[in-house]
């Protein structure tokens, strides 16, 4: 039996109830894993760097840096990713 995989997840979303509601539904999924959680974009771009996360749940309305200029700031740093190019392209 091969160990599945596990896809990492980072929350940025600024209401911790909302927040603790997504790590809860998806730490459920036993090949889902919550890294972290961001309660603003500064804080998004930050633990992306640091935690290089498959996944990032981005809400778009945050305080101090919105979730659109976030994502703009991780992208750059995705470019070698797998799946940076289909990010850009929507």
């Amino acid at each position: 039996m091969s160990p599945v995989e596990c896809i990492t997840v980072l929350l940025a979303e600024d209401h911790a109830i909302v927040r603790e509601g997504l790590r809860n539904l998806l730490e459920a999924e036993k090949d889902i894993e919550v890294v972290g959680e961001a309660s603003d974009g500064r804080q998004a771009v930050a633990m992306t760097q640091k935690l290089h996360p498959d996944v990032i749940v981005m809400d778009i309305a945050m305080p101090l840096l919105n979730g659109v200029e976030a994502t703009r700031q991780i992208l750059p740093a995705c470019s070698g990713r797998q799946g940076a190019d289909s990010l850009r392209a929507r």
